[in-house]
């Protein structure tokens, strides 16, 4: 176990609680920087700043890559070659636009679906800095948080036990139920530590099989305070399967104590989001619209049967719908989605892509985009589609759906006023994003 997770579990042992826990660039330098540092935070929506490992890494690849073909005369590594090819995207999206009308939507839906690099996004990422730092889909850190947790039993069995019951379990109710149902056996003994009957649980009892039995990790957190599995006969001198409490185990009863307190303080171990950046060239944007179904809440056999539902309402009713019909329609419609898909289009035609959660809030996006600019800490708008414009003062606590930027929003990126003459009189005033997420444009 390496060092990071020996102190995770040495700082639990002590206080026995579960809560899991760029520098900018004046106008007249380079464009030429060092990528800034990251930092991650163990919360459950988790800011993200800069590019992950898995991104420098593909950033050095491409740049050896890039230096690799440098003598290559019909490629053209420079600013300006990458600037020349957005233009020549701009020039042709109108026609490639115009292309794709002439397609049913029929046509195109059978595309979007045969075809998965028309994809918007592979899938849906995160990360468990506490494990590792590998970026995989929820399904394999679940496997993976479940063998690394069964891993430390060994060596710290009773802190385990709680996490184990926290995060190998669905049912939230289920084990808030279970946890209250363990505490309480283990305060019948700290508050009652002579009365026998307190030190047996017959493990055919109706409570201990429903909201006992069931719930990953509990049995391992009665044997971690003292519990043996034993056969007693009773009265009639049959044989029965118990639980007895033996305090010769323990170390002392304090640690009955500390484990209602772990049990009590728990957390499952979280996962961060990982923004899975993309940066695209105009035509490539036009082409990867397709959702990935990682990002519904509903499956989309769910969502076609409801919208067939729904609109065969409409027509039956044929009545005049208020806005706050349409706008509850509206809301109803986003939280279809448990993730969104964030583009800012910059002047020189770039577009910058992350994946957010649908309840993450717009300060997410700001630090998402502040992270990746050449010019990070400058003071900058972005514009939703219908031109409202986004302040940070205004709108920094205000969710994706409070924005109504669920499921896929392309945001226009614009310089503050108060910096937009500074930044055109610099030489740097066409550069927005810095050098080493620019090379992780897309081949096309």
């Amino acid at each position: 176990m390496n060092d990071k997770i020996k102190k995770f579990f040495q700082k639990k042992k002590v206080d026995a609680k579960f809560k899991l826990a760029g520098p900018g660039h004046k106008l007249s330098e380079s464009t030429i920087s060092a990528a800034s540092s990251n930092s991650s935070k163990n919360v459950p929506v988790p800011k993200r700043s800069g590019l992950s490992e898995e991104s420098k890494v593909a950033a050095e690849a491409a740049l050896i890559r890039l230096q690799q073909k440098r003598e290559n005369p019909a490629f053209n590594t420079s600013l300006a070659a990458i600037q020349a090819q957005v233009k020549k995207e701009l020039e042709n999206e109108k026609a490639a636009a115009s292309k794709l009308e002439t397609s049913t939507s029929e046509e195109r839906k059978e595309v979007e679906i045969d075809l998965p690099r028309n994809f918007a996004a592979s899938g849906v990422f995160f990360k468990c800095p506490i494990i590792s730092d590998e970026v995989l889909p929820r399904d394999e850190w679940k496997k993976n948080i479940k063998t690394f947790l069964y891993e430390q039993l060994e060596e710290e069995r009773g802190l385990t036990a709680c996490l184990i019951i926290q995060s190998c379990n669905s049912n939230r109710e289920k084990i808030e139920t279970c946890v209250e149902t363990l505490c309480k056996y283990l305060e019948n003994i700290t508050n009652n530590p002579d009365e026998d009957k307190y030190h047996k649980i017959r493990m055919s009892n109706r409570v201990f099989c429903e909201r006992v039995m069931p719930i990953e990790g509990a049995m391992e957190l009665l044997l971690a305070a003292g519990f043996l599995q034993q056969k007693i006969t009773n009265a009639e001198g049959v044989e029965e399967e118990f639980l007895v409490f033996n305090k010769e185990i323990v170390p002392s009863m304090e640690t009955l104590t500390t484990l209602v307190d772990a049990l009590r303080t728990a957390e499952p171990i979280q996962l961060e989001l990982d923004r899975n950046l993309q940066v695209l060239l105009p035509s490539q944007a036009a082409s990867k619209v397709q959702l990935p179904p990682s990002f519904y809440a509903l499956s989309p056999e769910e969502i076609k049967r409801e919208q067939q539902l729904r609109t065969e309402a409409i027509e039956r009713s044929q009545m005049l719908r208020t806005k706050a019909m349409r706008e509850k329609d509206e809301l109803r419609e986003m939280r279809k989605y448990k993730f969104a898909i964030i583009r800012i289009r910059f002047p020189d035609g770039i577009l910058l892509q992350g994946t957010f959660s649908v309840y993450e809030r717009y300060n997410e996006i700001h630090e998402f985009v502040q992270s990746n600019l050449e010019h990070s800490g400058l003071p900058f708008l972005l514009n939703s589609p219908t031109g409202h414009k986004l302040h940070i003062e205004e709108e920094a606590n205000k969710t994706l759906i409070d924005l109504r930027l669920v499921p896929a929003t392309v945001l226009t990126f614009a310089w503050h006023p108060s910096v937009a003459e500074e930044i055109n009189n610099s030489p740097n005033k066409d550069v927005y994003l810095k050098p080493e997420v620019m090379v992780l444009v897309q081949d096309i």
